[in-house]
């Protein structure tokens, strides 16, 4: 292949110490993953080698470029995502990304998408009364779901918020557990009460649970219950049982949205008993109104480790198959 040199020039010297980060820490991990030259000197960068690689870190550098122009940092994980997705050769376009705020916190940091993946995801909730967010931990499928139902809470589209999920039991009975029900129960339902925390913080949230504005709850206490104008969200879906997500999905009453979100490769449920999860992806796939995003490796936003792992358990199960 021809080796053409492709040049980035910067004229912002803050901008410039950004893209490098500390001791060229930003720098190396680019060149680490594509095993190119990349040069520097005062304000421009000079990409040395073979054509398809040096287009891909151009694409990469432009894109941290960007970002640093906008938000005013970048992240080890987003630079991973970016590299990711220009080895695969996927295009971003990070203006789409941009302009898509979800909602504000109320500390005043912004909520956006970090990944194509996530803005799939945020624009599906948009579109869908029943929107599915299935793949892999660390890919903001939660947390997402819950800034949505935040910003449709103050926007007056609904009334509430009502998150649930199933308690699968991890070799101890709810029974032997200390204190009363909801001190049972409050150990399944921590991450959506942390997701909460962040967005709204812990004083909006307790007074918005006692003027049952938000409800947190076990999934066997939406059974018998029609909810109107509310934006649910059922987390941990795979833990359901068939008939747990038929009775879930048939609660869906006037003016209400729900969002379900699961990880198919981490079913809990004790017996070999069938993911509710996962039939419901087969048997509702063509029913309109009802939208499904699958999340893949790139789209993990936690510790860049979490990606790691998560692929080296894939490739275990995939040899144990």
């Amino acid at each position: 292949m021809e080796e053409l040199d492709k040049v980035i020039i910067i004229e912002n010297s803050i901008t410039m110490a950004k893209l490098l980060g500390a001791h060229d820490k930003n720098l190396k991990l680019i060149k680490s993953y594509f095993g190119s030259n990349i040069l520097v000197r005062e304000n421009e960068i000079k990409i040395l080698g073979d054509d398809n690689i040096s287009t891909a870190i151009k694409n990469v550098l432009e894109l941290i470029i960007k970002e640093i122009q906008v938000e005013g940092e970048i992240t080890e994980q987003k630079i991973l995502y970016y590299i990711n997705s220009c080895q695969e050769s996927i295009n971003i376009d990070y203006s789409s990304m941009l302009g898509d705020i979800i909602v504000t916190t109320n500390s005043g940091r912004v909520i956006k998408p970090k990944t194509l993946g996530q803005k799939r995801y945020s624009n599906l909730i948009n579109e869908n009364d029943v929107a599915f967010g299935i793949g892999p931990a660390g890919t903001g499928k939660t947390y997402i779901a819950v800034a949505q139902a935040v910003n449709a809470l103050r926007k007056k589209e609904v009334d509430r918020i009502i998150l649930t999920r199933p308690a699968v039991e991890a070799g101890e009975k709810l029974g032997f557990l200390p204190g009363d029900l909801q001190d049972k129960v409050d150990p399944y339902l921590r991450p959506l009460y942390d997701a909460l925390f962040d967005i709204i913080g812990m004083d909006n949230f307790l007074k918005n649970v006692e003027k049952q504005v938000i409800e947190v709850a076990p999934l066997a206490y939406m059974r018998g219950r029609t909810i109107d104008s509310a934006f649910i969200i059922l987390d941990e879906a795979q833990n359901t049982t068939n008939e747990q997500m038929k009775m879930f999905l048939t609660r869906l009453g006037y003016g209400s949205k729900a969002v379900i979100t699961g990880d198919i490769t981490q079913i809990d449920l004790p017996g070999g008993k069938q993911s509710g999860l996962k039939s419901a992806a087969k048997v509702l796939k063509d029913v309109e109104g009802i939208g499904f995003m699958y999340f893949d490796n790139k789209d993990i936003v936690r510790h860049k480790l979490v990606q790691d792992i998560v692929k080296a358990y894939e490739k275990y199960e995939e040899k144990r198959k």
